[in-house]
């Protein structure tokens, strides 16, 4: 164990009011909306990684809230009700980070989200069911939703139109996740990076917190592990890899927007004149549900296929990196918000719709203290 100093145990890890486990974007949120509440209090973030780890800097970053074939097929395990109230949520999330850091920040675009279909059946059943659904969207959105298009940016070996999300947008998530650190450090939240919680304990006036180089008491704990969350709490979540790669630059790229594909189990976009794609995880849905940050030849070498068949048919490119990031899911798309014990509250399960909810999960996680 690293021998910590009086200055450094004195100053980062007695009196602490509050500490949230996972500097994500739940993490963050949750600690900003604390400390904004209660300017005087202690407020402390711990992160295992060098960089928040995750999904909060891995992901795609689509501002999304679901395309059509997807939330077809969460009314085949939720009511209509419980359907719109996902969709409204995560409407809601995105107006709310876009007010709290500022379209310019995060370089927030909206350039629409078009969904591809390689299966005419699907596609059918999505094309038969568009005016249900944005009928049923109509309260949140005041406008048809989902439109159809002709095959404006020439992919290959899919059917013959696309499905237009109207209102869908993209980020940059590296932006985001930068400013939101930058406004917690503002005003006063302390994040310590390279931080992991080993275990903890709920004891009457407060929590004992283990970590690998300390062990302190705070007030209130916050867990914002997500896919993570097993190791700590035993709630119903489960990791869900997802694995990502992006091109180097191409010239003249001419697609523009977010894109959906296979029931959004595929994903890709523009960014910096290149394509950032990623998905695959229906391949083997248990490989993928690993907290191990790693790569596939599976994975992989499907994304590159599609890419040269379907996305960039006619195009010379090379892959110029790859990762993945772990998110959190399970049979249920609603998040899990609630206390654990007297001194102990989670904000978990996002479902692979972070950017669109973390910040209002994140909100409403600060909110049960």
């Amino acid at each position: 164990m690293n021998q910590l100093s009086y200055w450094e145990i004195k100053q980062w890890f007695q009196q602490v009011d509050f500490t949230i486990v996972g500097s994500g974007i739940v993490g963050l949120n949750c600690a900003l909306n604390l400390q904004r509440k209660y300017p005087n209090a202690k407020v402390l973030v711990l992160e295992k990684g060098m960089l928040p780890q995750g999904a909060s800097t891995k992901n795609a970053g689509f501002a999304c809230f679901g395309s059509l074939s997807e939330l077809i097929d969460d009314l085949k395990s939720h009511s209509e009700e419980e359907v719109v109230n996902l969709v409204q949520r995560r409407w809601e999330g995105l107006q709310f980070l876009s007010q709290n850091l500022g379209d310019k920040n995060i370089d927030f675009q909206q350039n629409n989200g078009y969904e591809l279909f390689d299966d005419s059946q699907l596609y059918e059943e999505c094309l038969s069911r568009k005016e249900e659904i944005n009928k049923l969207l109509d309260p949140i959105f005041k406008k048809d939703v989902f439109s159809e298009s002709e095959n404006i940016f020439q992919f290959e070996n899919i059917q013959g139109n696309y499905i237009v999300n109207n209102f869908e947008g993209q980020i940059d998530t590296g932006k985001m996740m930068f400013h939101l650190v930058k406004k917690c450090q503002e005003v006063g939240v302390s994040i310590l990076n390279n931080t992991s919680v080993l275990n903890f304990e709920d004891v009457e006036n407060g929590v004992i917190v283990e970590t690998k180089d300390v062990t302190f008491t705070t007030n209130k704990l916050l867990i914002a592990t997500n896919g993570f969350s097993k190791q700590l709490i035993s709630e119903e979540v489960k990791p869900a890899r997802a694995q990502v790669l992006i091109t180097k630059p191409i010239k003249n790229l001419h697609i523009k927007g977010t894109f959906h594909l296979d029931k959004g189990y595929y994903y890709f976009r523009n960014i910096d004149n290149r394509i950032l794609f990623g998905g695959g995880r229906n391949l083997d849905f248990k490989a993928e549900e690993t907290t191990e940050f790693s790569l596939t030849e599976l994975v992989q070498n499907k994304l590159e296929e599609l890419l040269s068949t379907t996305i960039l048919p006619n195009t010379d490119f090379e892959i110029e990196h790859r990762w993945s990031g772990i998110m959190g899911v399970g049979n249920q798309k609603k998040s899990i918000v609630k206390p654990i014990s007297n001194n102990v509250y989670c904000g978990v399960r996002l479902g692979g719709m972070g950017v669109a909810i973390g910040s209002l999960v994140g909100k409403e996680l600060a909110e049960l203290v």
